[in-house]
Parts: C-alpha cells; sequence; structure tokens
C-alpha cells in the first residue's frame, strides 16, 4: 500500500499567494491560507511546507484564452524558481479560469467574503484539479 502524499498549492500573484492543502488518500482540496507578498511570502511558504510536510507543491500556470503565456505566466515562473530549494516536488497546474470560479461561488454563498478569500479558494480549486488529473 502506497503512503499518502500531501500538497499545497499556490495561487500566486503580485499581491497575495492563496494557498490551499490536499493530499492523495482524501483527494479534497482546501482552501488554507493567504500570504501577502511583502518580501516574506518564500520564508513563510517553508514554514506551511514543513509544517504541513508537504511531498509537492502546485503552482497555478496562468495563460491567455487561446494558452498562450502571458506576463504573468513570466512572473509566476520567476516565482517558483524561487522555491526549488525549498520545494521537495514542484509541479505547474493550469489555472485558467480559477479566479473567476472561486468568486462566482463565494457570491453564490450570499456571505461577505475579501480578495484573500477568492485567492484561496482559486488555489483549491487548482489544487482540486490537479488531483482529479493525476491521482
Amino acid at each position: 500500500m502506497s503512503q499518502n502524499k500531501s500538497y499545497i498549492a499556490l495561487d500566486v500573484g503580485e499581491k497575495r499567494i492563496g494557498v490551499a492543502v490536499g493530499d492523495s488518500g482524501v483527494r479534497i482540496a482546501i482552501p488554507f491560507d493567504t500570504i501577502e507578498t511583502d518580501g516574506t511570502e518564500i520564508e513563510r511558504i517553508a514554514h506551511v511546507i514543513i509544517e504541513e510536510k508537504v511531498d509537492v507543491v502546485v503552482v497555478g500556470y496562468p495563460r491567455n484564452q487561446s494558452g498562450e503565456p502571458t506576463a504573468q505566466t513570466a512572473y509566476v515562473e520567476t516565482f517558483a524558481k524561487q522555491l526549488t530549494n525549498i520545494a521537495p516536488n514542484l509541479v505547474f497546474q493550469d489555472e485558467s479560469l480559477t479566479s473567476i470560479l472561486a468568486e462566482q461561488r463565494l457570491q453564490s454563498h450570499k456571505k461577505p467574503y475579501v480578495k484573500g478569500d477568492i485567492d484561496a479558494l482559486a488555489a483549491a480549486m487548482i489544487l482540486q484539479d490537479y488531483m482529479e488529473q493525476r491521482l
């Protein structure tokens, strides 16, 4: 029997990074946190990786509607390079429309929410997509 793996997903933005967690046993992604991009984000992500005993870091990969890379794609790729020393296994996952879908889902609950809630839920959607496609 194989051992469960622990995952985090990152929805990387220039102001905030949405974080979600999940594992291969349950295969359900859960919004976890939002990290402000204030110069301490790599350290804070490293802390989450250690605390949650993460095996795989899934980074949302932005593209335009035609599937082409954008300026945000380059930003995310550069950001991800900073994680190579702390992420045990880093993979990219298409994040198309996850922020839009996350906001629509939050609006449907008819409860107050903040931008960080959208980012964390978008990260959960990225991770859920990854787990459904690969586990």
